[in-house]
């Protein structure tokens, strides 16, 4: 199964459209929107766009982030008639995950015809796994979110597990994120991938308070290394939940790319594991 890392390297169960979590630390207010990754629907994405994203929004799915595929970063779709299909299901598009590379400017022109906020680097640029590999793209993520944010756009990155690998007794994440400007690069964590670099989520949101505006919650089955649905792997949902401020999130975007049925149906089981805690 080809998975995220690879990749580059029914109806609804709440009536609403709204999942309302009670006041039990997690936020301030008292409705928590929950967004998704595109990615893990991946396939139903490419054959019927709006179709699926019907379908996503009836489960009460309130933010989406798109991923790039075949048919570009809006699955066909222009950046506008994305917009709007959202903005039609109640649902805002709020990133995108995209490549740093010759094409940048024309990724930052979409996104900003399509009104997302954000723009998140899914993938290192360059897969040297040293301390001078990792300043250099800094130094790229700092220039690309200069870019990005004279036309009003959040650049970021996403990780993986590899970039919790040390050299030369520094680990290469945090690198990265001291050589980073705060300002202008906003990082997004994937959680899942966290662990499974044998990290703690909670450590970074106490190195780096505030840093990360953007979450991919994911559960990780530790045996396979591979997501799951909600509760049956080793993320501590609850914990991370009750942290949020501490990370600064903004977004969070579940992300599960292996499935025990079918995508919509994990999602339904992730979503009501949400409004159980």
């Amino acid at each position: 199964m080809t998975t995220r890392r690879n990749f580059i390297k029914q109806a609804g169960l709440f009536t609403t459209g709204t999942l309302v979590l009670p006041s039990c630390g997690f936020t301030s207010s008292v409705e928590q929107k929950f967004g998704v990754q595109l990615y893990s629907f991946r396939d139903e994405m490419a054959k019927d766009a709006l179709g699926t994203l019907k379908l996503i929004a009836s489960i009460g799915i309130k933010e989406i982030e798109s991923a790039r595929s075949s048919k570009g970063h809006y699955y066909g779709l222009s950046p506008e008639d994305m917009k709007k299909a959202c903005e039609d299901l109640g649902m805002s598009l709020k990133s995108g995950h995209v490549a740093l590379d010759d094409n940048f400017q024309q990724t930052m022109e979409e996104a900003v015809a399509s009104g997302q906020p954000y723009l998140i680097c899914s993938s290192m640029p360059s897969r040297g796994q040293t301390v001078e590999n990792y300043k250099k793209v800094a130094e790229a993520f700092n220039k690309a979110g200069e870019d990005c944010k004279k036309l009003g756009l959040g650049f970021g990155y996403h990780n993986h597990e590899y970039e919790f690998e040390s050299d030369k007794g520094e680990v290469l994440y945090d690198v990265l994120m001291d050589h980073t400007d705060p300002d202008l690069v906003h990082m997004e964590l994937d959680l899942g991938w966290v662990i499974v670099g044998g990290k703690d989520p909670l450590d970074y949101f106490k190195k780096y308070p505030g840093r990360f505006p953007l979450w991919h919650l994911k559960d990780m089955n530790m045996t396979k290394k591979e997501s799951t649905e909600f509760g049956k792997g080793a993320l501590d949902i609850k914990t991370m939940m009750q942290h949020q401020e501490a990370s600064g999130v903004k977004h969070i975007f579940i992300e599960q790319e292996e499935y025990e049925s079918t995508p919509i149906e994990s999602m339904k089981h992730n979503m009501e594991f949400l409004k159980a805690l």
